[in-house]
């Protein structure tokens, strides 16, 4: 049974707004305007009183929506939680009276971008529903857990410590990936001092003991299918049979492979037994603990009296032959395999050649403590590896002395520091490839990791040298398949210490998302939005826009090719909303109307006045913060600017431009997150797409006979804080430059 709609609006008079705002004048502009007849200003509406009367209001009058005018919507969320009712905020305080200066002169334009906010909240809660939830819910606590290594292992055992069941699946017949195969590991606690073990056979014993953790060893997934709260797991065991486990969130830590030093001829591998990689070495390591001896030079089992340590080999490669990247870990790793050979024999020579010496965390007593122990460290950048009988000579590039003809004579080994190459599948859009016998080829050649039932692939996309897609700054594990976290080296280069902490941030992140799931919410960066999308089907001309422009392969398409959404895979970005050429896509809280309305309900002075109106697309997550921020420091803007803060700049439909311009609109700004490889939008391609949108605007403007100064976009970072309201006053003085728009008073 649907609930009658009964709209009340409340004014906050605190912070200021009641010494610097005409309260008697903005209850009437909502009143009469807005046409809302339930208006109650209040001293301090975030106080214990001023919430209490809202919810006296809910819970005793039948309040259903509430608009409230106060501070910015990302300020006092915990006082303005109103989980049963729709509600709107109009800023205030941010948006108004702190970025305008205190005098008599602003009086004026301060009260009317007041007004304007009031008359834009009133519009908007009018055009909202209170969304009740995604019905669809899933209710699966376990985690899966794919990749045994370390970074396998901690999630395993941080989240059954959480009380969550865990299956992990690990495609060899032992946990332990690469840590197991390493003599010792680089310490990550004090003294930093020496090489500690590598810790992995308490962790398997922790497993093994643990009752909330099932394992699965020389197992590989053989289909993922599902979406969070519900993923359904088929994994293919050693036995040839298919297990099914139901899973409520995954955490892919399948960890990395070394780079392939037979692609490095020119530094000896392949050509003499005794250059070996870092993976070698720890073998060779292995081998002579178990003999209780020294390590052996493999060409002839002649104990090493000399040994070099080529750093960055394959790696930091800027021409695009071999790895583009540092691995991080590599540097601390050659200091550590170093002191294997001082530590039983002082008098080894021990040299290490590096271009730039990286020692993240505490690295640095660890480098210093193998200076004390007689490692040599020499800068220099190798140049070739000529293997001489047993030994070898190691040419290089001299960049203290600036000897471009220094060598080390006679080594017993060489050791190179290959690097990390992620293990993060092969994505390939199947439907793509030309032809089903060209796909089918390609799809034999592919070795696939998830194996996801996605159209868009078949493992989690990737950003650029195969690690998986995860902007390390805004949101760390996060891929593009919602419920699917990564972590360890498959997600950026790391050394142990760093994927034991990211595998424990990924943990919690799918703990988050599994919750989330169950009871129909969204997951980061909108964690707790209840919305989802819906589409109205008699309106739909099946252009797929949608389907083909979601970041995060949420929608599908029935067997009559109309959108079929999966809400929790949803982030609830508005991208598909953005697409959709005929506005058919809609959120209960969030729709073309509901921003079209606002747009539509500013008070546009007519062409003589000199009062130009500057519309402002704000992204919530970066630019709407910066301006929040920027009015904290009282930096003033101008009072001709009217901001809308949208989910994401991808969500911004075409139809609000052309709504503006022709409500007489002076111009219009979008502002949205970086795009591009270094690209910080929370929704992966919003920015992108908007601002490929709006490249072709420039023929509507055209069509209007306007200049195509009007629209502009704008990357903005959370940082901006002084570049925002910089960017706002040029665009104002842009405008007057040009002059008003010819459609205002039509």
């Amino acid at each position: 049974m649907a609930v009658e709609k009964k709209v009340a609006a409340y004014i906050c008079q605190g912070c200021g707004l009641g010494e610097r705002l005409d309260t008697d004048a903005l209850v009437d502009v909502v009143k009469k305007e807005g046409k809302i007849q339930q208006v109650k200003p209040h001293p301090f509406l975030c106080s214990s009183e001023g919430v209490a009367m809202i919810q006296n209001d809910i819970d005793n009058d039948g309040v259903s929506h509430i608009m409230i005018g106060a501070c910015s919507r990302r300020a006092k969320t915990d006082a303005f939680n109103f989980p049963s009712v729709a509600m709107s905020r109009a800023n205030l305080r941010e948006g108004v009276i702190w970025i305008r200066p205190d005098t008599e002169e602003a009086r004026e334009t301060t009260q009317e971008m007041a007004e304007d906010y009031l008359r834009m909240g009133c519009a908007e809660i009018k055009a909202m529903r209170q969304p009740e939830g995604n019905p669809n819910t899933g209710t699966s606590k376990t985690l899966l857990v794919v990749g045994g290594g370390i970074t396998g292992m901690t999630a395993a055992l941080e989240a059954a410590k959480t009380g969550y069941p865990v299956v992990l699946v690990e495609k060899s017949g032992q946990l332990g990936g690469w840590a197991a195969k390493l003599h010792m590991r680089v310490p990550s606690h004090e003294p930093y001092k020496a090489p500690v073990d590598n810790g992995v056979a308490g962790m398997v014993s922790a497993i093994e003991a643990d009752p909330n953790i099932k394992v699965y060893l020389n197992a590989t997934l053989a289909k993922t299918s599902g979406a969070p709260g519900r993923f359904q797991a088929e994994i293919a065991t050693e036995s040839g049979s298919t297990a099914t486990e139901d899973v409520g969130a995954i955490v892919q830590a399948t960890g990395f492979e070394l780079y392939d030093a037979n692609k490095l001829p020119e530094l000896g591998y392949g050509a003499s037994p005794n250059v070996v990689d870092q993976g070698g070495l720890e073998q060779l390591a292995r081998e002579a603990a178990e003999r209780g001896g020294p390590i052996l030079r493999p060409s002839d089992g002649q104990p090493v009296k000399s040994v070099v340590f080529v750093q960055c080999a394959g790696q930091r490669d800027a021409s695009g032959t071999h790895l583009a990247y540092c691995s991080g870990h590599c540097c601390n790793t050659s200091i550590k395999q170093a002191m294997y050979f001082k530590d039983a024999n002082a008098d080894i020579d021990t040299t290490v050649l590096y271009t730039d010496l990286r020692t993240p965390g505490n690295g640095e007593d660890f480098y210093r403590s193998a200076q004390e122990k007689g490692v040599i460290f020499t800068k220099g950048k190798v140049a070739s590896v000529v293997p001489a009988g047993n030994t070898c000579k190691v040419n290089f590039h001299d960049l203290i002395l600036d000897d471009q003809n220094a060598s080390i004579e006679n080594a017993d080994l060489v050791v190179l520091a290959t690097g990390q190459v992620p293990n993060s599948g092969v994505n390939i859009d199947f439907k793509a490839v030309e032809g089903e016998e060209a796909a089918a080829e390609v799809e034999k050649k592919t070795i696939s990791i998830l194996n996801l039932d996605y159209r868009q692939g078949k493992d989690v996309p990737q950003l650029k040298y195969g690690f998986t897609d995860s902007h390390f700054i805004c949101f760390p594990y996060e891929t593009r398949r919602t419920g699917i976290y990564t972590a360890g080296p498959v997600r950026r280069p790391m050394d142990i210490a760093q994927a034991k902490e990211d595998a424990t941030g990924a943990t919690l992140k799918a703990i988050q998302a599994l919750e989330n799931a169950a009871i129909g919410s969204a997951a980061h960066p909108r964690s707790g939005d209840l919305s989802y999308p819906s589409v109205r089907l008699e309106g739909c001309t099946q252009c797929k826009r949608c389907t083909v422009e979601c970041p995060f392969g949420a929608i599908d398409e029935d067997e009559k090719r109309y959108p079929m959404f999966n809400e929790s895979r949803c982030r609830r970005c508005g991208t598909c909303m953005g697409a959709c050429p005929v506005r058919v896509i809609s959120f209960e809280n969030y729709s073309v109307d509901t921003v079209g309305s606002q747009i539509k309900a500013v008070s546009i002075p007519d062409e003589f006045s000199e009062k130009p109106r500057i519309l402002v697309l704000a992204c919530e997550n970066d630019a709407y913060p910066a301006m929040d921020m920027a009015a904290m420091n009282r930096t003033e803007t101008s009072s001709f600017v009217r901001v809308v803060p949208v989910r994401c700049l991808g969500s911004v439909n075409t139809i609000w431009i052309t709504d503006a311009l022709n409500s007489g609109y002076d111009g219009v700004m979008l502002m949205g997150c970086k795009h591009g490889d270094e690209y910080q939008c929370h929704f992966v391609k919003g920015s992108e797409l908007a601002n490929y949108r709006m490249s072709k605007i420039d023929d509507t403007l055209k069509g209007f006979n306007l200049e195509t100064d009007r629209v502009q976009t704008y990357e903005v970072a959370i940082t901006d804080i002084d570049r925002v309201p910089k960017l706002i006053n040029d665009f104002e003085k842009r405008m007057f430059e040009i002059g008003m728009s010819p459609f205002k008073g039509f």
